[in-house]
């Protein structure tokens, strides 16, 4: 855990009293190839920080220790944010020296790599800044070339439209059919260009033992977490940060992540969704079927658009009406 000093906060911005930032940065570097389950099909990839404990609980732990202190033995007021208002937390750590904002636009560290979960204290203290981190880049280009939807349209900008990480946590919505190939078999967010970073052969393994892996949660089949309905999600998944996507968009990831399997058996998973109570999943069911079985697809077509009243899910049918074999 690292705490660093930004330059004086813009009074324009959160809290016009603050003259100080005091940034926090915890490590969650694997001890193990965070890549590993993109090469079982049959498995769900989630994103390495969502298997573990929400850092959100873990750091503004930390903050409040830190910022307690603070109060304490300064007389001063403190705000400690974590995710919670809009703080630019990458802006504020660079200025801190806490690392740079890399090409891939997420925050590097000379000692941490690309694992490193922030935090923020505003403070009305008058504390001595640290000096910002200068970009160490260099012509690098791993986290952009490796991208699969390929959301970086130049170093240093992201497309959060195409942008697996985005749209398997946070859009709300039917995820575009042409990214759909890209997003593999990760259902809740991509470490892809966090994990080909050359400058995390210098991070260690991560120790804080709040932020351990759970075990529970590894490896898990796609046709177990097709079958969950909502209080088994709540249960699975309860205490980390893939709760707060919710069950409907977490198995739309699922149907997802089996129509891009290759793996024609899993096609039954896709079929026992198709009257599903969520136009989510519902649609995913579809389109994963006519990729895995579209003869079978063919053969439930008419009889889904003859019972379907949704347009969404009517135009997976539809668009997807003949599909194209998958490769051998």
């Amino acid at each position: 855990m690292e705490e660093r000093t930004a330059q004086r906060a813009d009074p324009r911005q959160l809290w016009a009293e603050a003259k100080s930032v005091v940034m926090l940065g915890m490590s969650y570097a694997p001890d193990s190839d965070p890549l590993a389950m993109l090469g079982q099909p049959d498995k769900a990839a989630i994103s390495l920080y969502a298997r573990r404990r929400d850092y959100h609980d873990v750091i503004k732990g930390k903050l409040k220790s830190v910022a307690g202190l603070l109060a304490a033995q300064g007389g001063v007021d403190v705000k400690v944010f974590v995710d919670t208002a809009p703080v630019m937390e990458k802006p504020l750590a660079q200025a801190a020296g806490l690392g740079w904002q890399g090409k891939h636009t997420v925050l590097v560290s000379r000692e941490h790599g690309s694992w490193l979960f922030l935090g923020a204290i505003y403070t009305t203290a008058d504390l001595p800044v640290d000096e910002p981190e200068t970009d160490h880049c260099g012509s690098c280009t791993r986290c952009l070339d490796i991208c699969p939807t390929d959301a970086f349209p130049a170093p240093y900008q992201l497309d959060s439209r195409r942008c697996i990480a985005y749209l398997t946590i946070e859009h709300p919505g039917h995820i575009d059919a042409e990214l759909r190939p890209g997003i593999g078999n990760r259902v809740f967010g991509c470490d892809d260009c966090l994990a080909v970073c050359p400058w995390n052969k210098f991070a260690e393994a991560a120790h804080e033992t709040r932020l351990s892996l759970r075990d529970e949660i590894e490896g898990l089949q796609l046709t177990e977490l097709a079958r969950l309905d909502d209080p088994a999600f709540r249960t699975l998944f309860a205490g980390t940060p893939v709760k707060r996507t919710g069950r409907d968009r977490f198995v739309r990831n699922v149907l997802i992540a089996i129509g891009n399997s290759g793996r024609h058996e899993l096609a039954s998973s896709a079929v026992s969704l198709l009257r599903d109570s969520s136009p989510l999943v519902r649609a995913m069911a579809a389109w994963a079927l006519i990729r895995l079985d579209p003869s079978q697809g063919r053969a439930l077509a008419g009889e889904a658009l003859a019972m379907e009243k949704d347009e969404d899910v009517r135009r997976e049918w539809l668009a997807l009406r003949p599909a194209p074999e998958l490769p051998a």
